[in-house]
């Protein structure tokens, strides 16, 4: 049983489903459902649509590398059956299914982690922005490291005349 790839969406095209499209020159396209079909048709990049497997790959929300991936490349070469040989890919499949779900919750954490940063330095410029409407103004006029740093800015004096000018 030959498991094939939507050439769209690069989800599983399991015997019997989906739709098969052979262009002029021979070159068959797999398609597992008619949703992939019509945007083949309509001539749209997968690379441009937001819920395909490339536009997820290219933008960094999935794994690209991994060594797992060289497990699920096609072989055209036949080989003979032995029992063992059997029993120890189907505990290999298990074991990788294991690593490789592993390290895709692993990439999605470290993806997470920079948006989690940002947004708690958010939320601290936020806090040091409104902290009058959090503690009290006595509060604030005692405790000194609750209140922001005052900045001087030096203007000279041309600037000030000028202004004077203008306002006349």
């Amino acid at each position: 049983m030959r498991l094939e790839k939507c050439w769209f969406c690069s989800s599983t095209v399991y015997p019997g489903h989906g739709i098969q499209f052979v262009r002029n020159d021979a070159k068959i396209f797999r398609f597992c459902r008619s949703k992939c079909h019509k945007n083949f048709k309509m001539k749209r990049n997968p690379r441009k649509v937001k819920w395909t497997k490339a536009y997820r790959r290219l933008h960094g929300k999935d794994m690209t590398q991994d060594s797992t991936f060289e497990f699920e490349r096609k072989r055209n070469r036949p080989e003979r059956y032995d029992r063992n040989i059997a029993e120890n890919t189907l505990k290999a499949i298990k074991k990788i299914a294991k690593i490789r779900s592993d390290r895709s919750s692993d990439h999605i954490k470290n993806r997470l982690k920079t948006g989690k940063i940002q947004r708690q330095k958010e939320a601290r410029k936020q806090l040091e922005q409104d902290i009058h409407l959090v503690k009290a103004p006595l509060a604030l006029a005692q405790d000194s490291s609750l209140r922001l740093p005052k900045i001087k800015v030096n203007v000279s004096q041309t600037q000030t005349e000028e202004n004077q000018q203008m306002e006349e």
